[in-house]
């Protein structure tokens, strides 16, 4: 007895949408070649769907320079900071015990550069990437407009603790995700430069 055949085929799934989303990408005149667009969809899907990004883009050329970057970068706003440098994180915690009230900031852009755990990434690569990248990536930070204009003198004042290190006048930072053979991605912090140890 044959089997029935099917009439219509299962719908795409979350992955399969990604991947048909970056094919403009690749149809247009990349010079990346076309595993490095799918490792890049591949990481961007698992930073929308298992971390919650929002507003993320697949950037091929620098920020700063218009030339094609080294490899596709991604650039995204996490739910929360990704990072808080240890010189903001005692400057929270004095202000925190001040004030005796919890200090919430929103979260930055940040840069995710695409890897496999397979390549060999060398310091001269990493440096590569970092020299075309802007401290903050360029985008919508998801903030709806006249939102700071009706912010009270007092979240503007808890906003400021720890500016310093915040927005243009942080270190240049990205995640590194690293992509396994089981699909799992590992995001690491990199900074460019020597960073101070955060305390425990």
């Amino acid at each position: 007895m044959a089997p029935s055949a099917i009439s219509t085929p299962p719908p795409l799934s979350s992955i399969q949408e990604t991947l048909n989303l970056s094919k403009p990408i690749l149809s247009s005149a990349s010079q990346h070649p076309p595993y490095l667009h799918h490792l890049a969809s591949q990481v961007r899907h698992d930073l929308q769907h298992q971390h919650d990004w929002t507003a993320l883009q697949t950037h091929t050329h620098s920020p700063i320079t218009s030339l094609p970057l080294p490899r596709p970068i991604i650039s995204g706003l996490p739910p929360r900071r990704a990072y808080i440098h240890p010189d903001e994180q005692v400057e929270i915690l004095k202000a925190e015990h001040a004030s005796s009230k919890k200090i919430e900031y929103p979260a930055e852009r940040e840069w995710v550069l695409p890897t496999h755990l397979q390549e060999k990434m060398s310091l001269k690569r990493f440096a590569e990437v970092f020299d075309g990248l802007s401290v903050v990536p360029p985008g919508e930070d998801g903030a709806a407009e006249g939102e700071e204009e009706e912010e009270d003198k007092e979240s503007k004042e808890e906003v400021s603790v720890g500016d310093k290190w915040r927005g243009e006048k942080r270190q240049k930072r990205l995640l590194l995700a690293t992509l396994h053979d089981d699909s799992t991605v590992t995001y690491y912090i990199m900074h460019d430069g020597i960073v101070k140890p955060r305390q425990n």
